[in-house]
């Protein structure tokens, strides 16, 4: 059986692992997760990750989650752009979480990237998530 959202399923994934407070979660290998998970490193909110391979032609991607003095510290995490409903946003657009707390994760020409990278190189794209 086909899934018909990739990024919502692993988004939903580090959620749920994290209110059970695990140290690590896997997701399948794809190159638009990986670029997501880069961002999240990048930002601080995951510790990290690694691509492993399962069997031939079969990836996973193994995520440390990160937490602080016991809670996670990823408080909110959820899909804006489904695959029913896309949304896009000029840089003039790009909302702002929690007043610049937490990060919009984009998809542009310029590869994916959070909002404050999105709105220095003046490029809009999909809203693929936000992160709190």
């Amino acid at each position: 059986m086909s899934m018909t959202d990739p990024l919502g399923d692993m988004l939903t994934r580090i959620r749920n692992a994290q209110r059970a407070k695990k140290s690590d979660v896997v997701s399948p290998a794809s190159r638009l997760r990986e670029n997501v998970l880069e961002v999240l490193k990048r930002e601080g909110y995951i510790a990290g990750y690694e691509k492993v391979n399962v069997r031939n032609g079969v990836d996973e991607l193994r995520i440390q989650l990160k937490y602080y003095e016991g809670t996670s510290v990823i408080t909110e995490i959820y899909r804006v752009s489904t695959p029913g409903r896309r949304v896009y946003s000029s840089v003039r657009d790009l909302p702002r979480v929690y007043n610049g707390l937490g990060i919009s994760i984009v998809s542009t020409p310029k590869g994916v990237m959070s909002d404050n990278e999105a709105r220095k190189a003046n490029v809009g794209g999909e809203i693929l998530c936000q992160v709190f």
